[in-house]
């Protein structure tokens, strides 16, 4: 006998491949900012594997939600536009800063090439 919480087989895959995918480049977006050595160099990495990690994870989550009601759940698509709003503004602000800090005490300011 099937429990209304078992996951057909072919939801439980999608949700798994989604959910390994998202934890797999965040993973890698970590990764690189242990890897990098100055500070411009890092904050890029971060905000990819936040991004695109959180949006693979939501979808694994969104899936198996909504197959486990059997309607349609869609209020963690909220959470995925803040994300993806949010996480690239913090990284220009703190670019922002970082240069401003950099400038202002005349260390190495990177140049546009």
């Amino acid at each position: 006998m099937i429990a209304e919480t078992d996951l057909p087989p072919w939801a439980a895959i999608l949700v798994s491949l989604c959910m390994l995918g998202g934890a797999a480049i965040t993973l890698i977006g970590a990764i690189g900012l242990m890897r990098f050595k100055r500070f411009y160099d890092r904050v890029h990495a971060p905000t990819l594997g936040a991004t695109i990690g959180t949006g693979l994870i939501l979808i694994g989550s969104m899936i198996c939600f909504s197959v486990l009601e059997t309607r349609p759940i869609l209020h963690e698509i909220l959470i995925g536009v803040f994300t993806t709003i949010t996480t690239p503004v913090t990284l220009i602000l703190l670019v922002r800063a970082a240069l401003y800090r950099d400038r202002v005490e005349k260390n190495d300011v990177p140049i546009d090439e």
